[in-house]
């Protein structure tokens, strides 16, 4: 039996880690509205805020209500890694027996037919995914839009 699963993380992950780069990118000492946030990426905003909820519920992000309200990072950019977010949005996916083909099974003990393969790969994106600071990926997707720019022009 095959089921769909993502290979890495959602899109409601994507979206959670877009969002924790804008905030991380556009530092200010007042809140930030999700609907900004939202535009910036093309994210419905409705749905941004629903997983903005969960961010807060796992102590990622601050959020303020009111006219002046929006969300905050809870804290430094340096100490939130990629993995918190995904495991916030997703649960801990790569912990699972997941396989890259979408068999509902694949272990050591009943191994797909890519499962020697996949397995050395699943452990560096995990490996990835706890290492990777947001601190580092937003100075990283900062430095890829200023190349952009620059090629633009």
């Amino acid at each position: 039996m095959v089921i769909s699963r993502p290979v890495l993380y959602s899109k409601s992950a994507e979206y959670a880690i877009q969002a924790m780069i804008y905030l991380t990118e556009n530092k200010s000492d007042s809140p930030t509205m999700i609907h900004k946030i939202a535009s910036s990426y093309g994210i419905p905003s409705q749905f941004l805020s629903k997983i903005m909820q969960s961010l807060v519920k796992h102590r990622l992000i601050h959020a303020t209500r009111g006219r002046t309200g929006g969300v905050t990072l809870a804290k430094s950019p340096e100490k939130i890694y990629l993995n918190d977010i995904v495991v916030c949005i997703d649960g801990p996916i790569l912990e699972n027996p997941q396989c890259v083909i979408g068999l509902n099974l694949c272990s050591d003990e009943v191994p797909c037919p890519l499962h020697d393969q996949w397995k050395p790969i699943k452990e560096k994106m995990r490996q990835m995914l706890e290492n990777e600071s947001l601190k580092h990926l937003a100075d990283r997707v900062i430095a890829k839009r200023e190349k952009m720019n620059r090629k633009s022009k």
